[in-house]
């Protein structure tokens, strides 16, 4: 039978559960099991696909097309899992389902309520993803804090599938702070204690803590915990600021947390290996041979998870090249105000992201067009594809005003459409391409080299491409178009010849990287970067 691991946290947000619960299944999937994860948002949203980058975070999309939560990227990245559209639900999707079937009749004109109505949706979305993924363990990240309104029947739901699927068979974890007040030069236990107190009047006893904290808990600390809070000594598990993401499952290894895992749902499994993570990704993370400069010019700089997949992408090219990088993070609006020149002298590559909205488009133009002429390694992404293509287009072909439909609707050189199914679109939300499609890679360019295959699938999160009715004129410039998605003729790969490294690509590879798999677009910046440096 499939066992559940359900993940909380207290007292404060952004604690890491997403990578705790990565991190967890890392180690589990070590030991030689098939594990999978869920994330349950509270938000009403159906999904953030519409949500400003500013109040989520990162939008990250999976292969068969869902708009989800960042931490599906974490689960991705820690483990061999492969993410869909069952594996993050949101308060909005429940209830919308709930909505829908009570307007069709489908309850028989009961009273419809939160229990059973709403936990019975919840609980059937966490069996349809152990019976979707086939998964020994998977392992349910609740979204937001214990005590909060909006959390209220996920955690219910949570505690009701103890009862369905039996006690041997449900685990809970419970991560919480455990802060360190240096005035008093003390360890304070009072929040976890607090924190495990509310979870508990809503039904739920937590089996492990894992106690983030900037200072090693000491044994008095520990059985202080274990004994306020009901949790074996053993299974308070020490979670301190690291270096790096990547060092959390050693750190969680180190203190067996997969053995009590294991040991509370009976299962015997092979010995845990994960000597390959130690060396091919901390240490080559930890030990790095040079330091190279990379500037990501964007319209969202402001916040680290808006980018969150980028940044780690980028780690990954590090890792692989066992470089150090110093990521230069400028928005893109500081550029049209002063200049690329003042910016990004210095850089040793520069990264265009995607993004949506003129806000910033003129400084992210006037980026590429700095790394263009000044033989800076460049990697532009979905709208830095877009950028790229009407920075060509206005330095190089002479249309002065080249622009994107999206932002310029009259312009007399739409360089950039909307796509054709997308002109009578009305809803926002789920609507754009969305998901993996196939590209095709034209033999003997830079995408040939970096890819070394013909055929590639890559997920895309966009509305508008390049126009093909300029795709003449550009060539005879000098870009080349070396992807394409051949069903419908459209543009995914743009370069440049006569440059140590231009390339932009209209789908988001950053998905897709991994610290022991660097997606080698990104990869392949980086050395570049390195041989510049």
């Amino acid at each position: 039978m499939t066992k559940y691991v359900f993940v909380t946290g207290g007292v404060i947000s952004s604690l890491g559960k997403g990578i705790a619960s990565a991190s967890i299944a890392k180690i589990l999937e070590s030991r030689g099991l098939k594990v999978t994860l869920m994330k349950l948002d509270p938000y009403i949203n159906v999904d953030p696909g519409t949500m400003n980058p500013y109040q989520h975070g990162e939008v990250y999309v999976t292969e068969d097309g869902a708009e989800t939560d960042l931490d599906l990227g974490h689960y991705e990245r820690f483990t061999k899992a492969s993410m869909t559209k069952f594996n993050n639900a949101t308060t909005g999707q429940v209830y919308n389902t709930v909505i829908s079937r009570e307007r069709r009749g489908d309850y028989l004109g009961k009273t419809i309520q939160v229990i059973p109505h709403i936990t019975g949706e919840i609980k059937n979305r966490i069996k349809k993803v152990a019976e979707v993924s086939q998964a020994d363990v998977v392992l349910i990240e609740i979204g937001g804090t214990v005590g909060d309104i909006e959390s209220l029947p996920f955690l219910e739901a949570a505690r009701q599938f103890k009862l369905d699927a039996g006690e041997k068979n449900v685990l809970y974890i419970h991560l919480t702070l455990v802060p360190y007040i240096k005035v008093a030069d003390e360890i304070k236990t009072k929040p976890t204690q607090h924190s495990v107190q509310t979870l508990r009047q809503i039904g739920i006893l937590p089996d492990i803590l894992i106690c983030r904290t900037e200072k090693q808990l000491s044994d008095d600390v520990k059985e202080k915990i274990s004994l306020f809070c009901n949790v074996r000594k053993e299974a308070v598990i020490e979670s301190p600021d690291v270096e790096s993401i990547y060092q959390v499952p050693l750190v969680f290894k180190e203190q067996i947390l997969d053995e009590i895992i294991l040991s509370h749902f009976g299962l015997i499994s092979k010995a845990s290996n994960l000597q390959d993570w130690q060396k091919n990704v901390v240490e080559r993370l930890l030990s790095p041979k040079k330091t190279v400069q990379v500037a990501v010019v964007g319209k969202y700089i402001g916040l680290q998870d808006a980018y969150k997949s980028i940044y780690e992408a980028i780690t990954h090219a590090a890792i692989s090249n066992q470089v150090k990088v110093q990521v230069n993070k400028i928005d893109s609006e500081d550029i049209e105000k002063h200049g690329p020149e003042k910016l990004l002298k210095g850089m040793d590559a520069i990264l265009v992201p995607g993004g949506f909205g003129g806000r910033g488009i003129e400084g992210k133009i006037k980026a590429i067009g700095f790394a263009r002429k000044n033989k800076i390694p460049f990697l532009g992404l979905c709208l830095g594809m877009q950028c790229a293509v009407m920075d060509f287009a206005r330095g190089v072909c002479g249309l002065k005003d080249a622009n994107s439909t999206e932002f310029k609707p009259k312009t007399k050189n739409p360089v950039i459409s909307l796509l054709l199914e997308q002109q009578d679109v009305k809803d926002l939300g789920g609507t754009m391409r969305l998901g993996a499609y196939p590209c095709k890679v034209k033999p003997r360019t830079l995408a040939a080299k970096v890819y070394k295959q013909n055929l590639i699938s890559e997920r895309h999160r966009h509305r508008y491409e390049f126009n093909n009715k300029f795709r003449k004129l550009l060539e005879s410039k000098g870009m080349v178009f070396s992807g394409i998605y051949q069903k419908k003729d459209l543009v995914e790969i743009v370069e440049l010849k006569n440059h140590p490294y231009f390339i932009a690509v209209q789908f988001h590879p950053e998905f897709k990287s991994k610290p022991d798999a660097a997606h080698p677009l990104f990869s392949e910046l980086i050395r570049a970067a390195a041989e510049k440096k």
